[in-house]
């Protein structure tokens, strides 16, 4: 998966996010175990949208023992607790990415490839801002998914005989398929 603009995501300090972590376990008297803070470490050491198993298999190649039951309870801990944000992109499996110092982006999704866009347009945080005062309402975040299909000759998964004219593309951009927006 290509994500074009994490270049511009604010760098994470992991003692940060760590400290935050250790104290919603204290609170929540949740044991502080290495390996739940390894699935943190993980999620926060990489710019990709990654699922429970690619999760898991990272952290069995790095030499770290965790099974797969406490990946799974961990990335729910840290839903809890606002570290990680999770996004279902159309398939049935989950997507988490980091959510500490969290940088506003929305996602472009690619029907064919599955290819992740990820872009971030002022104009749709002015319509938030718009949208919230109309509706006198407080959004805390928004999540926007657009699914289409790559315009690129080299989209690897284009069904064969299925070559974009011209035509084709203007439709595309004009239909971008559909959107999820969630408040």
């Amino acid at each position: 998966m290509r994500e074009e603009a994490s270049e511009n995501r604010p760098s994470v300090h992991l003692d940060e996010v760590r400290s935050i972590f250790q104290a919603f376990l204290k609170k929540r008297n949740k044991r502080q175990t290495p390996e739940r803070f390894a699935v943190l470490e993980e999620i926060y050491q990489t710019d990709d949208h990654i699922d429970a198993d690619e999760l898991y298999v990272r952290l069995k190649q790095d030499g770290t023992e965790v099974s797969r039951a406490t990946v799974y309870n961990t990335l729910e801990l840290l839903l809890e607790c606002d570290l990680i944000v999770r996004h279902q992109f159309g398939k049935n499996q989950a997507k988490y990415e980091r959510a500490y110092s969290y940088w506003q982006h929305d996602h472009l999704i690619c029907m064919d490839c599955n290819e992740l866009f990820e872009f971030c347009d002022p104009r749709l945080q002015s319509i938030q801002e718009m949208v919230a005062d109309i509706y006198e309402f407080d959004i805390k975040h928004h999540s926007l998914n657009m699914y289409g299909r790559c315009i690129r000759e080299e989209c690897p998964n284009r069904p064969e005989g299925e070559a974009e004219t011209d035509e084709d593309r203007g439709s595309t951009a004009k239909d971008a398929a559909t959107t999820e927006v969630e408040a």
